[in-house]
């Protein structure tokens, strides 16, 4: 069996409580594998700092509710114990359910004519893609985090709500978050007996134990010098704060026999640790195809990749070659296609703008037709200029002719996207369900858009946005995508990487 930890909302102390119990973990030399409900990218870095391994995204909304339940199974085969970390409220998801096996020929019948597809209400009394949802999908038992620093006798009111609401969950216990004293905490298991739900931890409230944020959320694992120790106070703490005894059976990872041998990557990833991570099972029929060198933007700029992203990348065949725009001097060797993922460009935006060997050898490639593919971050690296919070305009590759402009409006939320044309990994009238998580903008919106787009289950209620852009062979926009339940998507990628000639592009030198 393993753990859902969940919150009553967003900042209850779900990955405070999630790092905790990974720490200790580890600490007891136990391998240990996590996952994240949602399409978050920075939670997952701390668990992957904590644990070697990487974390697993869980997102029925950006895959399937299949392969959902196929990623948890596949990856809890060789490990101890496994935790999964909800998002959100619990039972905060989206409104509609979308269709397994959903296709663009089940959700556009005419682009142009704006049709309004119908989908069915949900079967369940949890919303769609919700912490309630994954948990009710794999079966699993939630661990309840409430934040008291502002509560007493009403915790088990808050308890007891969220433990009715839907009959189908089951409340394996409580964590009491921010507890101030012991005499807050009598109060708080006074009101709680009645209901007779274990309190399996108790944490006190210490700021020295929280993690640093910023504009788009925490501050990511790289960019924390002091982490370890952070980690190592985290173990101390939950070493005394839970009630492991009836805490590690549950942790313990259920094997059902079926899962594929794991396979050990060392150095991986930019990551200052093993990384474990397993075959996945939609693309073992396609082979090793294409074997092509890919150069993929991995530091403290950018990223913003979902492992499955890029274990589908090497399992069709490519070589991955990480590299850093931010640092290094020169550009890659003898690579075939370039991958720019998300992250925060706008905070190393003058040191990604001094480095101009890069980009101008980044600007080449492109125009040389070098196959790219640029999401959220990548795009405003591509774009003429990034403007920062403070007005100051540093100059981008110059790919893109427009400007990424950082404001104060958050642009969030799922999305339904339509390809209006044929692009370096879609075909037009090809639907994709993506992300947006971002405080930029455009100055200048692509004319020729490679999507039209939709707010998720929005479609023909509101008007779309024109989105993404493609020049040359680049594919550029502001959606996150998670491949998946797409495995099409990097095949038709790396066909276009393996068509491409990299002779006289910079960076074909000699050894």
């Amino acid at each position: 069996m393993t753990l859902v930890i969940a919150g009553e909302r967003s900042g209850a102390g779900k990955t405070t409580v999630t790092i905790a119990l990974l720490a200790y973990l580890i600490r007891r030399g136990l391998n240990v594998q996590s996952f994240k409900v949602g399409p978050d990218y920075i939670d997952p870095m701390f668990h992957a700092f904590v644990t070697g391994r990487p974390c697993r995204n869980l997102d029925s909304v950006l895959t399937s509710e299949s392969y959902v339940k196929q990623c948890f199974e596949r990856h809890i085969q060789d490990v101890d114990c496994a935790l999964v970390e909800g998002v959100m409220g619990l039972f905060d998801g989206v409104s509609q359910k979308k269709e397994e096996g959903s296709s663009a020929t089940d959700f556009v019948a005419d682009v142009a004519d704006g049709l309004k597809v119908g989908k069915e209400e949900l079967d369940y009394s949890v919303a769609f893609a919700s912490t309630a949802h994954v948990a009710c999908l794999l079966n699993l038992p939630v661990l309840f985090v409430i934040d008291c620093s502002r509560l007493s006798g009403s915790v088990a009111a808050i308890a007891h709500g969220f433990r009715s609401f839907n009959p189908n969950l089951n409340f394996a216990g409580l964590v009491l978050n921010r507890v101030a004293s012991d005499r807050h905490l009598e109060l708080l298991t006074d009101a709680l007996k009645p209901l007779n739900l274990p309190i399996l931890g108790v944490l006190r409230r210490d700021e020295a134990v929280t993690i640093p944020d910023r504009h788009l959320g925490l501050i990511p694992a790289e960019e924390l010098p002091n982490l370890r120790a952070a980690i190592d106070k985290l173990a101390d703490l939950a070493a005394v704060s839970f009630d492991w005894e009836q805490l590690l059976p549950l942790l313990a990872a259920t094997r059902n026999g079926g899962g594929e041998g794991s396979e050990q990557l060392s150095g991986r990833y930019s990551l200052p640790y093993d990384i474990v991570t397993q075959k996945n099972d939609a693309v073992n029929c396609l082979g090793k195809q294409f074997g092509v060198r890919i150069a993929v933007a991995r530091d403290r700029a950018f990223n913003f990749y979902y492992q499955d992203n890029l274990d589908l990348l090497e399992e069709l065949g490519a070589e991955l070659v990480f590299w850093s725009p931010l640092d290094d001097a020169v550009f890659p060797d003898n690579v075939q296609g370039l991958y720019f993922g998300g992250g925060f460009p706008e905070v190393f935006a003058e040191k990604l703008s001094n480095n101009v060997l890069i980009r101008d050898a980044v600007r080449s490639a492109i125009f040389s037709g070098m196959p790219t593919y640029a999401e959220c971050g990548g795009l405003m690296y591509l774009c003429d200029s990034i403007v920062g919070f403070d007005g100051n305009s540093w100059q981008g590759v110059g790919v893109l002719k427009t400007a990424a402009e950082m404001g104060k409006r958050l642009t969030l939320g799922y999305r339904e996207a339509v390809a209006v044309r044929d692009s370096l990994v879609l075909n037009a009238f090809d639907a994709v369900w993506g992300h947006e998580f971002h405080r930029s903008h455009l100055t200048v919106e692509p004319t020729n858009p490679v999507y039209h787009s939709w707010r998720y289950g929005k479609r023909g209620e509101v008007e779309a946005v024109a989105e993404g852009w493609g020049v040359c062979q680049l594919h550029a926009s502001y959606l996150h995508l998670h491949w998946g339940a797409r495995p099409d998507i990097p095949a038709r990628f790396l066909q276009q990487c393996a068509e491409f000639d990299c002779k006289g592009v910079l960076g074909d030198r000699e050894s």
